[in-house]
């Protein structure tokens, strides 16, 4: 009962810091979250609602990395795991302890990506731009960032994101 709490408790705080940095125009804002073993930085404009793991309905013939549909507040949302979708998870790993970020409802697409672990809000201020090292990128991935631990972080861009093509083609 106590962990529902604090589950509730944790979304609700997260909610009212998305919202309130939403609404600020000082500089760039980004969800951060790590999966596997990476982490990523979300536009906090992209992002829509973030949900616990919940096990989704599988969709026969389908891409590995689509997990299938889920009902996420009485929405159906295509559900990608997207460590799987990136090529970065080796093995399975505890999926209870998973969150699903939705895209925002604005960017038109009824998805949810699959993240091992939420790691907070980020603004320009904490992170230091790093120079391009040249390797080919996709285009929804932006900017590579560090922070005061010198932890790398990629700006994943949703929007980009939901019009490539290779995540938009989930037939296996």
């Amino acid at each position: 009962m106590a962990n529902k709490e604090a589950l509730r408790e944790l979304q609700s705080r997260l909610a009212e810091k998305l919202k309130a940095a939403r609404t600020q125009e000082r500089g760039k804002s980004w969800l951060a979250v790590e999966c596997g073993g990476h982490g990523f930085l979300f536009p906090l404009q992209e992002a829509g609602e973030i949900f616990p793991f919940v096990p989704a309905m599988p969709v026969p013939y389908t891409s590995r990395w689509f997990m299938g549909v889920a009902n996420l507040r009485g929405r159906l949302h295509g559900v990608v795991d997207l460590a799987g979708f990136l090529g970065i998870r080796s093995q399975e790993q505890g999926r209870e302890q998973s969150w699903f970020v939705a895209f925002n409802t604005d960017l038109n697409i009824n998805c949810a990506v699959m993240v091992d672990r939420l790691s907070g809000l980020r603004n320009l201020e904490q992170l230091k731009p790093q120079a391009d090292d040249g390797q080919a990128k996709p285009p929804f991935v932006g900017t590579h960032y560090r922070d005061e631990n010198n932890r790398l972080w990629r700006e994943l861009n949703l929007a980009a994101l939901a019009n490539e093509s290779a995540f938009l083609k989930i037939a296996g």
